[in-house]
């Protein structure tokens, strides 16, 4: 019978550890759990479910981002094609005129592509001419105010 009692207390000392690790173990899951749900916060379950919808919402920011950057290229070309450098020479187109009161004006966009007005202004008459730039070439060929205007134009 001691044989019989000594293997009965030796399962029970090893059913009390398993019991003990079993606790500990538990415990350890416990404390894990409660760590996930802090980082996780948002009433999901596991981290995969987590990492499930966390990857679904930076597919929506990647294709918004995309929609940004289509409307950002939608604005430069935009831009590019707008007015953006303005200038004005004014000068004596005539000897024995004062005052500079001629003038040439460039209204240009990126690439140099516009408009130079020039408005000349003698003792008895006014005269304005209209010059078309397209890439910075006109099919007439401009004074030297009015490249002056164009010039300081793009150096803005």
């Amino acid at each position: 019978m001691t044989a019989s009692l000594a293997v009965a207390v030796a399962v029970g000392a090893a059913a009390a550890a398993a019991l003990c690790v079993s606790l500990l173990l538990w415990r350890r899951v416990a404390r894990i759990e409660a760590r996930q749900q802090v980082v996780l916060a948002s009433g999901h379950r596991d981290l995969l479910e987590f990492a499930v919808a966390l990857q679904g919402r930076i597919d929506d920011l990647h294709r918004v981002v995309d929609e940004v950057a289509s409307g950002l290229s939608r604005v430069d070309r935009r831009v590019d094609g707008a007015v953006t450098n303005v200038a004005v020479v004014r000068y004596d187109a005539y000897e024995g005129t004062g005052g500079q009161q001629s003038a040439s004006f460039a209204l240009l966009d990126a690439t140099r592509t516009g408009t130079v007005v020039s408005a000349i202004q003698g003792r008895d008459y006014a005269r304005i001419y209209v010059k078309d730039l397209d890439r910075g070439r006109s099919s007439v060929a401009l004074s030297p105010e009015e490249q002056e205007a164009v010039e300081r134009a793009m150096a803005r």
